[in-house]
């Protein structure tokens, strides 16, 4: 059992220039392709920064003194004066490997504040971009997909168990378990794993009585 990949849900056409790309070149990108952002790289295609539409506007009013621009309202006078990527960019770029898990991504772009994350291959060499709608992606997975890995993948190859022991449903991400297992703590296991499966909005186990008890069905 393990989470989808960055490279499985990442856009691969990526729009990318060098540090010698002229501003007005980079102003035409921006629009021409409906993006917010570019990513800089060298001959190597590998992400040296990245140039996005704030970085173009403080051309506008970043020359007059006074005014401050930038993350946080940090002053960046020397972008006002650049003309080309290599003086307008953000620099380092901030990149994800594209085994990492989606988990991994949405985590790394939580840590840095950003909306999105430049995915390279194991060279460093620029592969695609990641977005957190890129993410959401994950959310729209079918029940059925849901409901199979829980069946194979929890049930059967982590806990050991038969694929009849618990009764899974699944409908619109929301999980429902009805069964009966050894112990209370392999339940409490089986939940947190259902949690950690892509797609799962929430889990609600039910365990029901022993053959020869009485009474209702419990949630755990």
């Amino acid at each position: 059992m393990s989470h989808q990949k960055v490279r499985d849900v990442m856009s691969d056409a990526v729009v990318r220039i060098q540090g010698g790309t002229p501003f007005k070149e980079i102003a035409h990108l921006l629009l021409e392709y409906d993006i917010t952002a570019v990513p800089v790289v060298d001959a190597e295609d590998r992400p040296v920064g990245v140039v996005s539409e704030a970085d173009l506007l403080h051309k506008m009013w970043g020359r007059q003194e006074g005014d401050a621009g930038g993350s946080g309202g940090v002053p960046r006078p020397e972008k006002a004066w650049a003309t080309d990527a290599a003086g307008l960019m953000t620099s380092p770029a901030l990149c994800a490997a594209e085994d990492w898990s989606v988990v991994d991504a949405a985590r790394g772009m939580a840590l840095h504040g950003i909306k999105r994350l430049l995915v390279v291959d194991a060279a460093g060499r620029l592969r695609g971009v990641v977005s957190r709608s890129d993410l959401l992606r994950v959310f729209v997975r079918e029940d059925r997909a849901i409901r199979t890995e829980i069946v194979e993948d929890v049930l059967v190859r982590a806990l050991g168990e038969a694929p009849s022991a618990v009764e899974v449903n699944v409908t619109h991400g929301h999980v429902r378990l009805i069964g009966q297992l050894s112990s209370q703590a392999m339940a409490e296991e089986l939940e947190e794993l259902c949690r950690n499966v892509d797609g799962v909005v929430d889990v609600e186990f039910r365990t029901v009585p022993e053959a020869g008890a009485d009474g209702p069905a419990q949630a755990v």
